[in-house]
């Protein structure tokens, strides 16, 4: 049996002595919750802000709100701005970011619901995907969280540069 991505996430943060910060929006959490389930996260996972709201998103991390107005919370810019403000109120090495629309309503037809931005940032690179999930709120934020796991587990095997922007 293989271990959980955020056992196999905190062993290579652990070894590298890497440090983590998230911001998250739809996710509500999910994703800190499942890093601070490993026990020792406390040597890499340096925090997470849950920042639903486009005033807190400003506030906390620093994102535009130039960028919210043009873009929408929901978006590539948004997130790569959530991603590059906790990565700085961290002093994380890796940060990541996740937004997204849950459901049942907010969706348009551009961004129907479901639609999820997660981006990674370092100081090496800036990575980004659009993700387009099919489940109800509950199905969906979990789909968020391990889309963001898995793209921060491939980062750390060194996966991701195939997705870099």
């Amino acid at each position: 049996m293989s271990d959980s991505l955020e056992v196999e996430i905190g062993k290579l943060l652990h070894e590298r002595r890497l440090r983590l910060g998230l911001a998250e929006s739809c996710t509500g959490g999910l994703v800190g919750h499942r890093i601070t389930n490993v026990p020792g996260s406390s040597d890499y996972f340096m925090g997470g802000v849950v920042s639903y709201s486009y005033k807190a998103k400003v506030a906390v991390l620093g994102v535009s709100w130039d960028t919210l107005h043009a873009f929408g919370a929901v978006s590539r810019e948004t997130v790569l701005e959530m991603a590059r403000g906790a990565r700085k109120l961290f002093e994380a090495d890796i940060a990541v970011s996740i937004s997204g629309i849950a459901g049942p309503g907010g969706g348009t037809a551009d961004k129907p619901v479901g639609t999820t931005w997660i981006a990674l940032v370092t100081e090496g690179g800036e990575w980004t995907k659009r993700f387009q999930f099919h489940s109800d709120r509950e199905g969906n934020k979990a789909a968020s969280a391990e889309a963001a796991l898995q793209m921060l587990l491939d980062y750390l095997m060194g996966r991701l540069d195939v997705m870099r922007n």
